[in-house]
């Protein structure tokens, strides 16, 4: 393949693939630079279907990353977030390298460990998990696309989930100029308050403060949705088991079968029970202060739902009974108080904000100001599970409704779509979206994202498909269409 091939549309590329190792840009070293040609299978995943050359660097100390620079060239370029703690260089849009996106991904600075001793005691660390190391990853394969093809990306885009939701914000908030359009999935934004949440819920689900043995069981998440769906799920006027708004969801605790003599059973719910899912769904207040919003109702027994994220049958690891115990445990032992003997179950709550302070400054990307990245033209779309059991809508709801208070034409260059039904990952309801084309066709032909379209995937094949409107729209069935339909859904206003 010749150098011409590689162009943008520019003639030739600055650099060949095999030259780019050598370049001399500061505080950066690439590693390598693999010509891939048609064909060839580098990763032993089957072959390439287009040409590509393939970098991998390090930023600074230890900041490694990927960048892909297709044959055929779009003048787009696309950087994805990683989940948790990351660790590895997290690169989920490698497929667009077909369609020619130049793509990148970034470990942020650490590798994965667990626990999470890599950041005790380490500033610069921590600073990279929290959000320097996207931006430096973001400046830096900028220019190296742009030694490549002669000239920069034309259109610069971020799409992450979870952990790399909360990049996603970070960017727009701290670095407006680093994308032109943004895509913040299920977004672990208020990083301490949700980890405050999880630390909340475990001191009330293990018994006698010790992580192992939990309060409740697989049998009571079953008849807890049970309950909940026989009240609620018919509100929407479709039973599916999916809450279109669990926020029109009148469920009294109370109204759960209550165990004699408060003995335990696997069909009903003792005291302890009770008061473990009143911690769970009502918000977390300390010294009058809302750390968190609290989870809304659905999804309690999903697959993928309340097990294995907040009561777990099996352990996701052996230090840690379920995911939630996990993410909220370390991220005060490693992040907040870099101390691995810190003890969950004696920690007195009242001391969140003080004790966070410092964490919360590096973690959080709960800025409401957004108008650096309005002034620059950029465009976000934020996307939220209502049923996912680790990032709760009702938290974003909450942030998303005082961002407009300090900007009231907020939606009209950043959005907010609550997924019915859908969980961290999956979950009964439609969770597939294509959003880099939304946020794309918004950022380049000026087209508003009014309505989406949602699908659910079954071995490959679509079953459902549902419309998504921006918040506070949402799609009301028109009860006489097929329920499994988008066209049989119109929006609420």
């Amino acid at each position: 393949m010749t150098s011409a091939s590689l162009s943008h549309g520019q003639g030739a590329s600055c650099k060949p693939c095999e030259q780019m190792k050598a370049l001399d840009l500061p505080e950066v070293n690439i590693h390598t630079a693999t010509q891939i040609n048609a064909g060839d299978d580098p990763d032993g995943k089957g072959p390439a279907k287009k040409a590509y050359c393939k970098l991998l660097g390090v930023i600074g100390r230890e900041i490694n990353f990927e960048l892909i620079l297709p044959a055929d060239f779009n003048g787009r370029f696309a950087m994805s977030g990683g989940g948790g703690f990351v660790g590895v260089v997290s690169n989920s849009l490698r497929s667009l390298t077909d369609e020619g996106y130049a793509n990148a991904g970034t470990d942020v600075g650490h590798t994965k460990h667990d626990p999470s001793i890599w950041a005790v005691d380490n500033m610069e660390r921590q600073l990279n998990f929290g959000h320097l190391a996207i931006h430096r990853t973001a400046v830096v394969c900028k220019n190296l696309i742009a030694r490549f093809y002669c000239s920069p990306p034309s259109y610069s885009y971020f799409v992450g989930a979870s952990r790399g939701g909360g990049q996603a914000m970070m960017e727009a908030q701290r670095y407006p100029e680093d994308f032109d359009g943004i895509v913040a999935g299920a977004p672990a934004f208020n990083w301490t308050g949700f980890s405050a949440k999880l630390v909340q819920i475990a001191q009330k689900l293990y018994r006698d403060g010790k992580l192992g043995a939990q309060v409740l069981g697989k049998d009571h998440l079953a008849l807890l949705q049970s309950r909940i769906m026989q009240q609620c799920d018919a509100l929407d006027g479709v039973r599916d088991t999916i809450l279109n708004d669990p926020n029109a969801c009148r469920f009294d605790l109370a109204s759960l079968p209550v165990c004699e003599g408060n003995a335990a059973g696997p069909a009903c719910f003792t005291g302890a029970q009770i008061e473990v899912l009143r911690t769970i769904y009502e918000p977390l207040v300390a010294n009058g202060k809302k750390i968190h919003a609290g989870f809304p109702l659905g999804g309690e027994n999903e697959p993928g739902g309340w097990d294995p994220w907040i009561a777990a049958s099996k352990p996701p690891t052996a230090a840690y009974p379920s995911l939630h115990s996990y993410f909220g445990i370390e991220t005060f032992k490693y992040l907040i108080f870099n101390d691995k003997d810190w003890d969950y179950a004696t920690y007195d709550l009242a001391n969140l904000a003080k004790d966070t302070r410092y964490a919360a400054a590096y973690l959080n990307a709960d800025s409401k100001d957004y108008s650096a990245f309005k002034k620059r033209g950029g465009k976000m779309l934020i996307w939220q599970g209502w049923a996912d059991p680790v990032i709760s809508a009702l938290d974003i709801i909450e942030y998303y409704k005082e961002a407009e208070k300090v900007d009231p034409e907020l939606n009209k260059y950043v959005r907010l779509y609550l997924m019915p039904g859908v969980l961290h990952g999956g979950g009964q309801g439609p969770d597939k979206v294509n959003w880099l084309r939304a946020v794309q066709d918004w950022v380049e032909k000026g087209i508003v994202p009014d309505r989406l379209t949602a699908s659910k995937l079954v071995e490959g094949k679509t079953t459902m498909t549902r419309p998504v409107f921006p918040y506070p729209n949402k799609a009301i069935f028109d009860g006489k269409g097929d329920p499994m339909k988008e066209a049989s859904f119109n929006p609420e206003r």
